[in-house]
């Protein structure tokens, strides 16, 4: 079948925003957890996100109008929980673009050297520019960062697998008590709700094909995260670090280094450009703010974080992903149960998830 290419700017949006930062720490508190614990954690997370973007999409294609997830809150559960909407997407998306520009920076400073915090901020004034644009310029900008990211992926994971280094030993333990130890990462790595409304208005021309692009998008990097993950884990073993090309790469050697970190720079730049379009959207189209005023707000708080030194990667990515990507998701389930298109079970199953991860956290 021939899609409108549309339909392929939509899913890359979709794992745009969702392959990210996460994925760098994800082989890191798999190995924590023990493997198979990890595994089972990233598949149960992946089908629930992949119920939590669809949901998303049907409140979507309800509207009447393109917005965001603080617009829609609004017109169907009222100001008080669009206000609480717009907290947790403002802590979430702040977290992630805090962490993206922390590990962009060090994967800069390993490639060619030099000061990290230098190469945040020419990182960060790239991004600004991007962020400037509309949404098709978002769309452009993300299917050639992923189509990139992809092959470059594609040559990464053959050079694991193949590696004299690489063994299945390690893919061993499970533990039941360990569910929730890789939690907070692995959901921090799926979420791409603030993504989906974007993937909507991208495709408002072709909208039959907006649940097909959901479903791809979001099974895309359960895949991608089960081979990286593998892959990583067996190589480094017991040596995997925070951030795992840093990692592979000290094992691997220069050559494959320099790959690694130009991998980890578009995963988290296309994240990065995602997600600051998504807040700047609701700053702009659901607060009510100018574009310009909308552009500096979504930029300015993510830097003062920055400047007072916030600088743990996988700490950074467990609190967002748990609060601020638990809340979100509760938000989606109330707003999708108000449209009464889905199962008291299915939604009762999907709160106690994230409800279980944040109450774990804390």
């Amino acid at each position: 079948m021939n899609y409108p290419k549309q339909f392929y700017r939509g899913i890359a949006t979709l794992t745009g925003c969702v392959i990210g930062a996460g994925i760098l720490g994800i082989p890191y508190v798999v190995q924590k957890s023990g493997f198979w614990t990890g595994m089972l954690v990233l598949v149960m997370i992946g089908v629930a996100m992949l119920l939590v973007h669809l949901m998303v999409g049907d409140i979507a294609r309800a509207s009447k109008k393109f917005s965001q997830l603080t617009g829609y809150a609004h017109d169907l559960l009222g100001r008080k929980w669009m206000l609480l909407m717009l907290v947790s997407m403002i802590i979430g998306i702040n977290g992630a673009m805090v962490a993206y520009t922390i590990g962009v920076s060090e994967s800069l400073a390993g490639m060619f050297g030099g000061s990290s915090a230098w190469w945040g901020v020419l990182f960060y004034v790239i991004m600004s520019v991007i962020l400037l644009g509309g949404v098709d310029v978002l769309g452009k900008s993300e299917v050639w960062m992923e189509s990139i990211k992809f092959t470059v992926l594609a040559l990464l994971l053959t050079v694991l697998f193949f590696a004299p280094q690489f063994s299945t030993s390690p893919f061993t333990g499970f533990s039941l008590s360990n569910l929730l130890i890789p939690y907070g990462v692995i959901l921090f790595a799926y979420i791409g709700t603030a993504a989906v409304p974007e993937l909507c208005e991208e495709m408002r021309s072709c909208r039959k094909f907006t649940r097909r692009a959901i479903v791809i998008g979001s099974l895309l990097p359960m895949l991608v995260y089960f081979l990286f993950t593998a892959a990583v884990i067996g190589v480094s073993k017991s040596a995997t670090t925070e951030i795992s090309t840093i990692g592979i790469s000290a094992i691997l050697g220069a050559r494959a280094a320099f790959a690694f970190h130009l991998f980890a720079i578009l995963a988290m730049s296309s994240s990065f450009a995602a997600l600051g379009f998504a807040l700047k959207e609701t700053f702009w189209k659901d607060v009510g703010l100018s574009h310009l005023s909308a552009w500096s707000l979504t930029l300015a708080v993510p830097a003062v974080l920055l400047l007072v030194g916030v600088n743990s990667f996988v700490k950074t990515l467990e609190l967002t992903g748990a609060f601020a990507g638990g809340i979100t998701c509760l938000l989606v389930i109330v707003m999708h149960a108000k449209l009464r298109r889905g199962s008291i079970l299915m939604y009762l199953l999907l709160a106690s998830l994230f409800i279980a991860g944040m109450v774990y956290q804390l």
